[in-house]
């Protein structure tokens, strides 16, 4: 029996115009740039359409994603042939129309779907009168313009959505290529995934597993299942440890199908003591491989595995204070501070992304201290490589459904058929990432329908499935019967939510003592979240898991000089397009408050207004993040169990939220983030309290300016023997008090503990004096070394009267940058004019009698840099 043969179609591809007249530039096939592509790629490689990333060009392209386009190749029949000619397609950007030899044999509508189609009868046999060269063509009609349609076909229903046209809502498409407040509008289509020939009599058609992990973490139990296309003899099911050892199965079985078509193959394999896998920062990442072969080596598939116990506990609190549960995710039986960051796709044209562009911004996760991503809903179903490297480096992985911000038309049969089939093409595709830790529903599409009148009749009491389908939100039965029956039947163990933000139990988005919230009060963003609260009182927005939160910020320089004109005369902050390139809805007004509220900026020259910015956001996120973690005090007391940042990444040169540009440039929002999730923190909160000397008087008040300190230990490591020193400077520099807070201590691993609620020391009691006065904080290690530090200036810092740095050193070694100054400084940054360098901090603090050493590779003694600060 012949073995299964697979051939890559990835040569030789054409495109055009699908509509195009005889003369248009359009009308003549041209090679494509590259395979997989799309459109856009391949129209900028032939210069037919301008960068839409560049300037303001993207108004220039719009006409591309309301036409049709055609690509086509040609290949040959396999010389070796098995029973059975298969062509897959990985991924057809969307609306597309398939056919081999003039012959339709696919119609897709899906984006995200995988399909296989048997061309068995339809390939050229390769004799005498034919050669054996087969035309596969695929045109892809305009997505858009379908959309649009079906809205029109379907006027009953509630269409309403935040960002983007409404028609997005009937296309199973990656929502943000219809622009998003961060994004443009790009609506592409092509052959985005690869394409390949299956030639086969029998293949392994499915490998997937269950992994039991017991409490004990002991005795696992692995049952592999291979599920065999056409006649099967034998399968033989091998596991190779992480050091490549082979493991035998306890036991092996196969149950044919009753037609003999087909079996269904099963193996147990039983460890004793197996190595474990956790996330970074909590032990290692050791992975598993299972294969699978059938007969002699006709087929085989091999999966990798990670064998880790994961739960998602939702469990009350004891103390009556504390109301609702927990949202706390425990690897191995280890509770996990979910610090993270939420990620969209990282380009526009996602053809072009590298598997090294994917390694590199994962490895940003990790050096950033960051040990949960979460895949949002409005991107895409990431690639292997993705996932993959998520498994190796030890990333938590929170993956959303592809369904984000707006009303789905779930009454519509053939949309639910479609959607189920993506759901279980989707999670039969990832269920073997040990990183995938939870799935969720949707991207706040139960917040949108709140925030419509009488809520569209959603009533979350209603547990009638079939009702839910005549209200005005049909898509709660996708999210609350299609999805959670698939994630149960093939996601291998992995829990379900049905969305995020989502209160299980009450089912709406804002409840702040259960399930997670998306934390948009206390920054610019959507204008259903007016209030824009002070950052600085973070502690009052919390919620148990906090998976969305951000600030805006304009991204390096040289970001914004790679989209503007040379010598352009729009080389400023508030230019058209610079503008341009911030598609948040009222942008202007959201920067300007937060920046007027708290910091003294100028717009000129342009890199100073960006500094102040970055700055901004740095002190924005970095606070959420310590005033979170405060809150994970323990077991019983994991009051906040994560906070994801959104976002890390950005999908072209763009201000937005992201921690880090397009270019993979980190703001100082990254650094800021990554001293907070270190895993020894110390930390400082200034409070003011005020005691009125009678309950009737408003000009009798006693007002005390203090200090809260706290540390944390927050991973597997406690604390023993340590100390915390504290020292006061006022703004000349002059050291005016020290003291130790408290010696000899000790904190288990894996919290915060709290250290004391003192009065600022040095403060003379004097009105407005205390705003001058900077304090440092250390956690002292037993042998002297220094675990942790913390800098804390009065806020908002526009009211400290901070004094210019007379020597404000940079001391440039090779692979270090020593910083030091004679006064306190908020915010140092510096940078270097050298290419390719890699700052391992930034934007720091420093107050005299101390050097700050800041690890950098790429300097050398004797480079040149410039430093920037608060002042």
């Amino acid at each position: 029996m012949s073995k299964k043969t697979t051939n890559p179609i990835h040569k030789n591809w054409v495109f055009k115009q699908a509509d195009s007249t005889s003369t248009s530039d359009f009308a003549q096939f041209r090679p494509v740039s590259q395979f997989p592509t799309n459109v856009h790629l391949d129209l900028l490689h032939h210069k037919l359409i301008p960068d839409p990333f560049f300037a303001k060009q993207e108004l220039e392209v719009q006409w591309v994603g309301e036409k049709g386009w055609i690509y086509k190749t040609s290949f040959a029949t396999p010389v070796a042939r098995g029973e059975k000619d298969v062509l897959v397609f990985e991924g057809l950007d969307t609306y597309a129309t398939v056919k081999v030899n003039g012959k339709a044999v696919l119609k897709s509508d899906n984006m995200f779907v995988m399909h296989r189609v048997d061309v068995t009868a339809i390939l050229k046999n390769g004799d005498d009168d034919d050669e054996g060269e087969n035309e596969l063509e695929i045109e892809f009609d305009s997505a858009f313009l379908a959309g649009k349609k079906i809205v029109e076909a379907w006027p009953e229903h509630h269409w309403g959505c935040w960002n983007g046209d409404v028609s997005r809502l009937a296309v199973r498409k990656a929502q943000y290529h219809y622009g998003w407040d961060w994004g443009p509008t790009l609506l592409t289509c092509g052959p985005w995934r690869p394409i390949y020939l299956e030639s086969y009599t029998n293949r392994i058609a499915e490998l997937y597993f269950t992994v039991d992990v017991p409490s004990s973490l002991y005795d696992v139990v692995i049952t592999a299942t291979a599920e065999i296309e056409g006649p099967c003899s034998e399968v033989v099911f091998t596991l190779a440890s992480p050091s490549g050892e082979r493991i035998s199965p306890s036991s092996a079985s196969i149950s044919r199908y009753k037609s003999g078509n087909g079996a269904i193959a099963e193996a147990k394999f039983e460890i004793a003591d197996p190595e474990l896998w956790f996330p970074h920062g909590y032990g290692a990442q050791p992975l598993y491989k299972l294969s699978a072969v059938l007969g002699d080596h006709i087929d085989k598939l091999s999966k990798t595995l990670g064998i880790r116990r994961s739960q998602l506990v939702q469990r009350k609190f004891d103390e009556p204070e504390q109301k609702g549960e927990t949202f706390l995710f425990e690897i191995n039986n280890v509770p996990i501070f979910c610090g993270g960051s939420n990620w969209i796709p990282a380009d526009n044209f996602i053809p072009r992304i590298t598997d090294e562009k994917y390694q590199e911004w994962l490895g940003l996760l990790v050096a950033g201290n960051q040990v949960m991503v979460r895949v949002w809903a409005g991107g895409i179903y990431e690639e292997p490589i993705f996932y993959e490297t998520c498994d190796k480096l030890g990333i938590l992985v929170w993956q959303d459904f592809a369904f984000g911000c707006g009303n789905y038309p779930g009454m519509i049969p053939e949309f639910r058929e479609n959607v189920r089939n993506e759901a279980i093409d989707t999670v039969k595709k990832l269920r073997h990432h040990p990183s995938i830790v939870i799935w969720a529903g949707n991207n706040e599409d139960y917040a949108y329908i709140e925030g419509q009148p009488n809520q569209l009749g959603y009533k979350h009491e209603d547990k009638n499935p079939d009702t839910w389908l005549k209200t005005g939100f049909p898509a709660r039965y996708i999210y609350e019967k299609i999805l959670p029956e698939v994630v149960a039947e093939y996601g291998g163990g992995v829990p379900y939510h049905p969305g995020s933000p989502f209160t299980p139990g009450k089912g709406d988005s804002t409840d702040k003592t259960a399930g997670d919230i998306h934390q948009w009060n206390g920054m610019p963003s959507y204008s259903s979240h007016p209030s824009q609260d002070k950052y600085q009182d973070f502690d009052t927005l919390a919620g148990r898991f906090v998976s969305e939160f951000g600030m805006e910020a304009f991204p390096d320089i040289k970001t914004i000089d790679s989209y503007l004109p040379k010598d352009s005369k729009e080389r400023y902050p508030q230019s058209s397009t610079i503008d341009h390139h911030n598609k948040a809805d009222g942008h202007e007004r959201r920067i300007a408050l937060y920046l007027v509220e708290n910091l003294r900026h100028t717009f000129s020259p342009i890199e100073q207004y960006i500094y102040a910015t970055q700055l901004m956001q740095a002190e924005c996120l970095s606070t959420a993040y310590r005033l979170w973690r405060r809150q994970w005090k323990g077991p019983g007391k994991e009051y906040v169990a994560g906070a994801l940042v959104w976002q890390i990444n950005d999908c072209w040169p763009v201000t937005s939220w992201a921690i880090v540009d397009y270019y993979l440039r980190p703001k100082y929002a990254y650094f800021a983030i990554k001293r907070e999730l270190e895993k020894h923190t110390i930390a400082m909160k200034r409070v003011q309290i005020k005691a009125p000397k009678d309950k009737y008087t408003n000009a009798y008040v006693d007002v005390d300016e203090r200090v809260q300190v706290w540390i944390g230990s927050f991973k597997t490591e406690g604390i023993r023997g340590a100390s915390v020193v504290i020292k006061a400077f006022d703004v000349c520099g002059e050291r005016i008090a020290e003291k130790t807070l408290k010696d000899d201590i000790s904190l288990e691993s894996n919290q915060s503990l709290e250290i004391t609620d003192i009065r600022i020391p040095g403060w003379d009691g004097r009105p407005d004096s205390h705003r001058d006065i900077v304090l440092a904080a250390y956690l002292i290690d037993e042998d002297g070394s220094t675990l942790a530090r913390r800098i804390g200036f009065f806020e908002p810092l526009k009211y400290v009267n901070l004094k210019p740095p007379k020597s404000l050193k940079a001391i440039v070694e090779d692979g270090c940058v020593r910083l030091s100054a004679e006064v306190p400084v908020k915010g140092v940054a510096v940078e270097s004019s050298k290419e390719g360098i890699v700052f391992e901090d930034n934007c720091v603090d420093l107050v005299p009698g101390e050097t700050v050493r800041i690890r950098v590779k790429g300097l050398v003694k004797g480079d040149e840099v410039t430093l920037r600060c608060l002042s």
